[in-house]
């Protein structure tokens, strides 16, 4: 086959340092818009951003030669710096972050959960979600050192 092809979604998923409620109605649509551009701007497809006041959750297709966590890295470096530009002084994105694959034919239920994130967050924390993603994946972690 002398085509290379590929089609990989990713939940990524990540809060503020201390899940500080930092990310404010005021800056939250702005801060989506600019997390979704650093994605774009690395030839990620960015589908959907959203989350609350301690954390985002993105919905993104992985370009066939692109490294993920050089992504978060890059994301995280300059959404702190825009971030802090627009006058949250203390703000940090926490050191980890989780990145779930996801079939290309759940994307819809991925967007529709991004969507109401809101309403999610009224029955649940972000700790307690984060905790169930990472069941429902079957990834072993440590408490200890998960929410850093």
């Amino acid at each position: 086959m002398p085509q290379s092809l590929s089609k990989n979604v990713v939940h990524l998923v990540f809060s503020t340092k201390d899940r500080l409620p930092l990310i404010k109605n005021e800056i939250k649509p702005r801060l989506h818009t600019y997390l979704a551009t650093l994605a774009r701007d690395h030839d990620w497809q960015c589908y959907r951003v959203g989350g609350v006041e301690d954390h985002v959750h993105l919905a993104l297709k992985q370009p066939r030669t692109a490294n993920l966590s050089d992504l978060v890295g890059h994301i995280k470096r300059q959404s702190t710096i825009w971030t802090k530009n627009e006058g949250v002084g203390a703000f940090h994105w926490q050191r980890g972050y989780g990145a779930f694959s996801v079939s290309p034919t759940d994307l819809s239920k991925l967007l529709e959960y991004i969507d109401q994130q809101e309403q999610h967050h009224q029955k649940l924390t972000f700790q307690q979600e984060y905790r169930k993603f990472l069941n429902k994946y079957q990834i072993d972690y440590d408490e200890k050192y998960v929410w850093d």
